[in-house]
């Protein structure tokens, strides 16, 4: 029985998460930031050797793409059946299982054989990736004090952030001197030791309540799922990860591409430092934590859109710095939308914080999986202006809905 299931039973009060600043919050502060790294670092460490692996296997700069996004879709087809696994045998159990399985198929991408088998293994990797952000967030809230729970997915989201720099960063110059398959082998070495952090971190959890196994799972399951697409402000949240990460990766996908080609010509051992703008997702998604308490969601939101509105403008002057700068300001808007959106959605789950979290994640990543693609049907014939022309009305339909569905639900 659970330490929150006893309290009820014995009608004390329920558990109510462990404090800022206490051991047991510390913990799981550490825990679920190296479970970001480990995870993220995995996912995106394939972006930064997309030019490369292009080269390598002989395909278009569209078809590399898409050993980012089969990776995605693999995550986005696996949040909802990880959610369901985990109100059954518990969040971090969970989560356990999860890191361990993506760091094995993880340790395969290197062997794959071909484009379509690389494209395979990347899949079934994000499949096993899918259990960490399907749960994270559920377990946060259920752990942490709810007056600090924005504070603390703030610091997750900053972990996702690192693990998609060190994947980029480290896999990116390796693969000119030693080549792609090597600098993703080591990405996944890396993603093996913070999956180690994670593990011997995490505390055992208090405020998990097992779904019974008499219960009708699967009918329960879909009763949660139908409760959170029928609410308003959740289906505006799920467009915010849908459109803002398409958006996102879709910048990062080509950006190496863009850099390769004239008047750039920057070798891919120089382009992939670029990813070191992540550093400023990292500052502001705990920052964006800050500002909830202080300012409200919803303005923090439409304030980060804003900023990553602002950066992608700026990319379209043909110069490295200005490039640079506008990529700080674009990478850092996006983890400070995407820290709110994530942070938002266990406060407005109707039935099932795990299945809310899960259908963010899976419009989150099925945006990055189509329009990471489809970005490049743009990129290809019209070259950057296209690129950035396309995922500017991403971000407009993403403001346009949280401006217009979100503006009653502060929680």
């Amino acid at each position: 029985m659970t330490d929150a299931r006893q309290a009820n039973a014995a009608g004390e009060h329920p558990w109510g998460g462990h404090p800022h600043g206490s051991p047991g919050y510390r913990r799981i502060i550490l825990a679920l930031f190296a479970a970001g790294v480990a995870t993220f670092s995995q996912l995106y460490s394939v972006q930064g050797v997309l030019p490369e692996l292009a080269r390598d296997l002989d395909v278009t700069s569209a078809q590399a793409a898409l050993a980012v996004s089969a990776a995605t879709l693999g995550l986005a087809t696996a949040v909802i059946p990880w959610s369901a696994v985990a109100d059954r045998i518990g969040r971090l159990r969970t989560m356990v299982i999860a890191v361990i399985a993506a760091v094995v198929l993880g340790l395969l991408v290197p062997a794959a054989p071909g484009y379509e088998a690389l494209l395979a293994i990347r899949f079934v990797e994000g499949m096993a990736l899918g259990g960490i952000p399907a749960v994270a967030l559920a377990y946060l809230s259920e752990e942490v004090s709810a007056m600090y729970a924005a504070v603390a997915a703030g610091t997750y989201i900053s972990g996702t952030s690192l693990g998609g720099l060190a994947g980029r960063l480290v896999a990116g110059p390796l693969s000119e001197f030693v080549g792609w398959r090597i600098g993703t082998l080591v990405v996944s070495l890396m993603a093996a030791c913070a999956a180690v952090v994670f593990i011997v971190s995490a505390p055992k959890p208090r405020g998990f309540d097992p779904v019974p196994r008499s219960a009708p799972g699967a009918q329960s399951l879909w009763r949660k799922l139908k409760a959170n697409l029928r609410s308003a402000p959740l289906l505006a949240l799920y467009a915010q990860g849908f459109l803002l990460m398409g958006g996102f990766v879709a910048v990062f996908n080509y950006l190496g591409f863009r850099l390769e080609a004239p008047p750039f010509l920057i070798p891919a051992s120089l382009s992939s430092l670029v990813f070191v703008v992540y550093l400023s997702g990292t500052w502001s998604s705990r920052r964006s934590g800050t500002l909830v308490v202080r300012r409200g969601r919803l303005p923090v939101l439409l304030g980060s859109i804003g900023v990553m509105a602002c950066g992608l403008v700026v990319t379209l002057v043909p110069w490295l710095p200005a490039i640079v700068a506008g990529m700080l300001l674009f990478t850092a808007g996006f983890f400070g939308a995407h820290a709110v959106a994530s942070g938002w959605i266990p406060q407005l789950g109707i039935g099932g914080r795990a299945q809310a979290a899960s259908l963010y994640n899976l419009a989150y990543y099925g945006g990055s999986s189509l329009f990471g693609w489809a970005v490049g049907l743009a990129f290809v014939p019209f070259g950057w202006p296209g690129a950035v022309a396309f995922v500017a009305v991403l971000m407009l339909l993403a403001a346009a809905l949280a401006a217009g569905l979100l503006r009653h639900a502060e929680a």
